[in-house]
């Protein structure tokens, strides 16, 4: 499924998308060049970077009219993104689990943040990210007392999965209007984490990204987690690679299952997407 299509048509932040399914096959190294300030890629990478942009304009059927990439819920919050966890699992979660996702979540956003800090313009370093919910169909799964978060319970999406309150949510209300979530603008969410028991692969775009519950229990202390972090791509519009292959690369992040990390390419892609969208918002 293109892009745009898992952008675009999850009429609520509930369907799975296009499945990404990631099988990891090869390493790949990571990027070791610092942040360019100007678009500068090295000379291998200018040929299939203008071929991706290419491929990118002749297929997102409203690459410029859309609204809700990652890049605009930065720029709405003026530098921060807002989560919310839908956790579809019977798993119980400790208040150090909890924590430990948290933390997870906010170091991999911060690896694809970092490689635009600093270039054409984009005016953050930093990129802090909140998680301010948590969506289970019972309470009794979350084993803390503690109100850090707001706990949605009872909430099911046409699949009976949990959801948090749309109310709350941008995918919802991209006018940014929240005059009906509980806790106000302040409790709001940009993207939903969704983690699934038994889930393979991942899916992401704008409602934000969904992997399975046991593949980020077990590598929430890994540096990479290389399906959140290429569905965290998509969200940022960046696109699937399965039918073709740009000129002189392979074993990129965004090319499932041949990268555990963002390489160069990735960055470059990265930087591109925000070097044609700056213009939006005045920049």
């Amino acid at each position: 499924m293109s892009l745009v299509r898992r952008l675009r048509t999850l009429l609520v932040a509930v369907a799975a998308g296009a499945l990404s399914v990631i099988g990891f096959a090869a390493p790949a190294g990571a990027a070791t060049s610092s942040t360019a300030g100007t678009w500068n890629p090295p000379n291998n990478l200018v040929q299939p970077l203008n071929e991706v942009w290419r491929h990118v304009e002749s297929t997102y059927p409203d690459l410029y009219g859309f609204k809700n990439y990652g890049w605009d819920q930065v720029m709405a919050n003026r530098g921060s993104l807002n989560y919310c966890v839908r956790w579809e699992s019977d798993q119980p979660v400790s208040a150090a689990l909890r924590d430990q996702i948290h933390t997870a979540l906010k170091h991999q956003s911060k690896k694809w943040i970092d490689s635009v800090a600093g270039f054409d313009g984009f005016p953050y370093n930093d990129v802090p990210v909140k998680i301010v919910g948590w969506a289970v169909k019972n309470r009794s799964t979350l084993q803390w007392t503690d109100n850090s978060v707001d706990v949605y319970t009872g909430i099911l999406d046409g699949g009976g999965a949990p959801q948090c309150a749309p109310d709350c949510g941008r995918f919802f209300h991209q006018d940014g209007n929240y005059s009906k979530c509980p806790g106000g603008a302040a409790r709001h969410y940009d993207q939903s984490l969704w983690l699934t028991k038994g889930f393979g692969g991942g899916a992401g775009g704008d409602w934000g990204q969904r992997i399975g519950s046991e593949y980020m229990v077990g590598a929430v202390n890994q540096d990479n987690i290389h399906i959140l972090l290429h569905e965290i791509g998509h969200t940022y519009g960046l696109d699937d690679f399965y039918d073709w292959t740009p000129t002189g690369v392979g074993g990129f992040l965004m090319q499932a299952g041949t990268a555990d990390r963002i390489t160069e390419f990735d960055k470059w892609m990265y930087r591109d997407f925000w070097r044609h969208l700056k213009s939006r918002y005045g920049l």
